[in-house]
């Protein structure tokens, strides 16, 4: 384990050295030097802090997250922009002096000087993301977007019709630092007067304990037919060691107990019923079920147990994998399934109508936004909250409200 840390540490300290041939390429001001250390030394610090704290806990704290988050945004710009624009040009500079040597053209191996545009252009792109990744962790983080979409069906209930759901997803509330930023966020829900509220997994990053601090602002969630809620996969604490499976499996049931305090219905691979004026839709809701590694505790028969044919259903499922894998081609028609999981990585560019980009995309085929496949629609929520980086670019917090319209037929 030391080793391991110990090489990484070298490859930090290479990087950065390698990096700052750049700087010393572009101006000899000292003062601009001295701050490069200083930057340089404190990421080095917090990469100590991050890996000391990280063996003793073995958990994600506010301080670990933050130390993450100077680590991404020093170390990253250097890693994908300088070196890889230094080591190219490097191997252009060794390429002319090798062909001098072996043409003739120069009695002694001899290669070109730096050219100080290039460095100037290298470090001009490496201030882009480096400026980003900071706003995110200082901005971005609480920077609440509510999304808005209306989706038309022809099995809606009349008396659903205009029917709302505000939905979140993700609020990891083990990395909140700011109250007052998180209680705009839930009032910001509040805002949108909507029928449901539901909430689609992810509570915490591992303890219950972490929700205490935030459960007042959080019980303040109102909707006119309740709030409900399912578990995500870092729910189950699976992320983190216990002494005993016993001490496993309270933390688990003090959160749902939590969530019941809070005025939440949390649905544990079950339905319920909602309605108004003598009609009604089904509410469902499974446990985490996730492709891969994640944890498989939806159980979709149990959750469908008494449910029609012919009833529109909401499902309430964690991680969008779920629905391409078993929700579509289920025999029960699932009108609108709502998911979470992905955050949108926390990162990407998001231009309406023209870009939707996200590393994450090379994970999941569903990541953000609505989706439809078989006349099924599927919306993934980009989350509340955060984890790991703590910051959001381009990928801002959601509040996603949808409304229900039955279609009607045009003349």
């Amino acid at each position: 384990m030391i080793l391991r840390w110990l090489i990484f540490i070298l490859i930090f300290i290479a990087v950065d050295i390698y990096a700052f041939q750049a700087v010393r390429t572009v101006t000899n001001n000292k003062w601009i030097h001295l701050i490069y250390a200083i930057i340089s030394i404190g990421a080095l610090f917090s990469f100590i802090y991050y890996i000391n704290v990280g063996e003793s806990i073995r958990t994600m704290t506010t301080g670990r997250m933050f130390s993450f988050g100077v680590i991404t945004a020093t170390f990253v710009p250097k890693l994908f922009v300088l070196v890889i624009v230094l080591f190219g040009e490097d191997l252009v500079r060794l390429s002319v002096g090798l062909f001098s040597k072996i043409a003739g053209s120069s009695e002694s191996f001899y290669i070109p000087s730096r050219r100080k545009f290039v460095s100037t252009i290298a470090l001009g792109i490496a201030a882009v993301p480096f400026a980003g990744l900071l706003y995110g962790m200082f901005k971005g983080k609480y920077n609440y977007k509510v999304l808005s979409y209306e989706l038309e069906f022809d099995e809606l209930p009349d008396a659903f019709d205009g029917y709302k759901i505000t939905q979140i997803s993700d609020i990891h509330s083990g990395s909140f630092d700011s109250a007052k930023k998180v209680k705009y966020g839930v009032d910001l829900i509040n805002e949108q007067q909507s029928d449901l509220v539901l909430f689609t997994g992810d509570l915490v990053n591992n303890l219950t304990d972490e929700m205490y601090p935030w459960k007042g602002i959080f019980s303040r969630l109102k909707a006119r037919d309740g709030v409900f809620s399912v578990l995500g996969n870092h729910d189950y604490g699976d992320y983190i060691p216990w002494d005993s499976e016993e001490l496993k499996a309270e933390n688990l049931e003090r959160l749902k107990t939590l969530q019941k305090e809070m005025g939440w219905d949390l649905l544990l691979n079950e339905n319920r019923t909602i309605e108004r004026d003598g009609q009604s839709l089904k509410l469902i809701g499974v446990e985490n079920w996730g492709m891969g590694r994640f944890k498989k505790s939806g159980d979709l028969e149990r959750a469908v147990e008494g449910i029609a044919s012919t009833d529109f259903k909401i499902l309430m499922s964690h991680d969008p994998s779920h629905w391409r894998a078993q929700v579509v081609p289920h025999r029960h028609h699932f009108h609108l399934t709502l998911s979470g999981h992905t955050h949108g990585m926390q990162f990407g560019v998001e231009i309406p109508g023209f870009i939707r980009w996200s590393p994450v995309k090379y994970r999941y085929e569903e990541w953000a936004g609505i989706y439809e496949r078989a006349g099924e629609f599927l919306n993934v929520n980009r989350g509340f909250g955060f984890i790991g980086y703590p910051g959001r670019v381009g990928i801002w917090p959601e509040v996603t409200v949808i409304k229900l319209k039955k279609r009607r037929e045009t003349a």
